[in-house]
C-alpha cells in the first residue's frame, strides 16, 4: 500500500484537524491520483465532532475515508462509541434475534469447508458468530480477537477458548499466532482497519497451508449507495475507513497465494438500507422528533425485508463474502 503522507506540524490546526492525517491526492490501493469525493458527511450519532470525506478511487474503484483518522481518533469511535451509541443504534436498526439468525445462517452456509481443528475469528466482539457457528462446527476449537476488552467477555461467557484483544496485523501479534489455524473470518471487519492489505497477509501468516479465509464486507458499489448517499449505513463515518469492491479483494488474494473459491454477493446481503437510513436522518435529533419517526422507520423495515429476496440477487446486494484457500506448500 502506497505510504500516507507525514502528519505535518499540529501547532495551527483545529481541534478537529488534530484527529486527521493531511489529505491525500493518491489512491491508498492502487496509487493513482484520479479521486473523486462521493460524500461529506458528519457523525450522525454526534460522537466526533467535523466533517469525514470519503473519496473513490476513478482507477480501481477503492473507497476510502480522505483525510483519515489518525490512531488517537480511531481510539475513540473503537471505544466509548462501540460500548455506547453504536449498539443502542445497531439495536434500533437489527434485532438480537435478527443478528443470531444471520450468524447462524452463515455459519450452516461455512459448514461446507472442511471441518477445521481451529477457527480465529477476527473482530469477533463479544463472540456471537462463534457461539452459532458451533451448533455445525462441534469438534472446532473457536479463538476469537477484537481490537476492544469485548473479546474478554466472550471468552468468561464461554464462546470462545482464547481471547486476544488487539489487532491481527499488530506488534507482536502475527508472530503469536502463526501457523496456529485452520479457518480465519473476518465479518465487517477490514473497513475498520487503517491497512486492509497488511490485516490480510497477517491473517494469511496464521493461517496453516491449505487454511480457508473468509471475509465478509460491504459492497461500495451496492445500488443502495447511490440511493441513499451519506443515509447509507454502511459508509459508517467516522468508522469505516475503507470499502473494497470485490475484484480488488479477490485480486489482492490471489497476489498473496490463495484461490478464491467462492465470491457470494446474495447471502451476506443485510435488510436494513432503508429503516437504516431513515434512523440515521433522525440520529440527533431531540427524542419528540425520533419517537415520530418511529412508524416511518418501521414500515422502512417492512419494505426492507419485502424486497430483500430480490435485492439480494441484484446490484442492490449491500455486502459479499469471499471465501479463499491459502495455497500448499
Amino acid at each position: 500500500m502506497p505510504p500516507s503522507p507525514p502528519i505535518t506540524d499540529t501547532a495551527s490546526r483545529s481541534a478537529t484537524d488534530l484527529f486527521h492525517e493531511p489529505r491525500r491526492e493518491d489512491c491508498p490501493w492502487c496509487g493513482a491520483r484520479t479521486l473523486r469525493t462521493r460524500l461529506r458527511t458528519t457523525d450522525p450519532t454526534g460522537h466526533l465532532p467535523g466533517t469525514f470525506t470519503v473519496d473513490e478511487c476513478r482507477g480501481c474503484g477503492h473507497v476510502f475515508q480522505n483525510p483519515r483518522l489518525v490512531t488517537e481518533g480511531l481510539a475513540l469511535p473503537h471505544g466509548d462509541f462501540y460500548a455506547g451509541h453504536l449498539e443502542d443504534f445497531a439495536a434500533r436498526v437489527l434485532s438480537a434475534r435478527a443478528v443470531r439468525r444471520r450468524h447462524r445462517a452463515t455459519a450452516h452456509k461455512l459448514s461446507e469447508l472442511p471441518e477445521p481443528e481451529s477457527w480465529l475469528d477476527v473482530g469477533t466482539g463479544y463472540g456471537h458468530f462463534p457461539e452459532a457457528a458451533r451448533e455445525f462446527f462441534v469438534y472446532t476449537s473457536f479463538d476469537g480477537l477484537d481490537p476492544s476488552p469485548r473479546v474478554l467477555e466472550a471468552r468468561a461467557a464461554g464462546r470462545v477458548e482464547e481471547a486476544h484483544v488487539g489487532r491481527l496485523a499488530g506488534p507482536g501479534m502475527t508472530t503469536r499466532l502463526r501457523g496456529r489455524y485452520d479457518v480465519v473470518s473476518m465479518f465487517h471487519h477490514l473497513q475498520h482497519m487503517p491497512d486492509p492489505r497488511a490485516e490480510l497477509r497477517a491473517a494469511l501468516a496464521v493461517l496453516r497451508p491449505g487454511g480457508h479465509l473468509v471475509v465478509e464486507v460491504p459492497d461500495p458499489r451496492s445500488g443502495f449507495a447511490a440511493l441513499l448517499g451519506r443515509r447509507w449505513l454502511p459508509y459508517g463515518q467516522p468508522r469505516h475507513l475503507h470499502l473494497l469492491p470485490v475484484a480488488n479483494l479477490c485480486a489482492e488474494l490471489e497476489c498473496l497465494g490463495c484461490r478464491v473459491l467462492v465470491v457470494d454477493r446474495a447471502a451476506p446481503h443485510v435488510p436494513y438500507d432503508l429503516s437504516a437510513a431513515v434512523s440515521l436522518a433522525v440520529a440527533g435529533a431531540p427524542l419528540a422528533v425520533r419517537a415520530a419517526a418511529a412508524p416511518f422507520a418501521t414500515a422502512a423495515s417492512v419494505l426492507d425485508r419485502a424486497v430483500s429476496p430480490l435485492a439480494r440477487h441484484t446490484p442492490l446486494s449491500n455486502a459479499y463474502r469471499v471465501v479463499a484457500r491459502k495455497n500448499p506448500r
